[in-house]
């Protein structure tokens, strides 16, 4: 059945958030990030502190593709206003392997007897710091850390091997506060 829908997001105290063609820049206290979400059937627009998406004649399509938006806007305001947190976490049971950050990259070291040193490199505007066997990564776009966590843990992965019984790699062990580990 179609209907006029209308949602709405607060935009949090201390944090801006200017709309020109469907892109989004939200700044606040730890920087500022900018995503675009555009389409045709749902206008969006800023009023008294809220954004509002709405849509004549929508679909469950258009009330799911609303719903996204506010999912990404949320995240974005965290992003500005706490930062995103990403933990991995080093296992090695064969070989003793470590990892390094040089400059704008990591290095895995010694993974399984390895004599070149695997390099991935870290996007502007995430960071990343070695507290022992956990790799910490933070940044404002959460977008950029998760896939940042992602192609860190995929570096380790050794495809064709049972992963029952050679265990070792980098491992992700905890998303923005929530525990992966069980």
């Amino acid at each position: 059945m179609k209907q006029d829908i209308s949602e709405d997001i607060q935009i949090p105290e201390g944090i801006q958030v200017t709309l020109a063609n469907g892109l989004f820049k939200v700044k606040g206290p730890k920087g500022d990030c900018e995503k675009t979400l555009t389409l045709p059937s749902i206008e969006a627009k800023i009023e008294g502190g809220k954004i509002i998406f709405s849509s004549k004649n929508a679909t469950l399509r258009e009330k799911k593709i609303i719903m996204t938006f506010i999912a990404h806007l949320k995240n974005l305001f965290k992003g500005v206003s706490e930062g995103h947190t990403y933990k991995l976490k080093v296992c090695s049971s064969h070989f003793p392997m470590t990892a390094v950050v040089k400059g704008s990259q990591v290095e895995v070291k010694n993974f399984y007897g390895e004599q070149i040193p695997r390099q991935i490199t870290i996007p502007q505007g995430v960071s990343a710091k070695i507290d022992g066997q956990i790799i910490v990564l933070e940044g404002v776009n959460k977008e950029l850390v998760s896939q940042t966590a992602a192609t860190i843990e995929q570096s380790t992965k050794r495809p064709g091997f049972d992963k029952r019984r050679f265990q070792d790699g980098i491992f992700l062990i905890e998303k923005d506060g929530k525990s992966l580990i069980r």
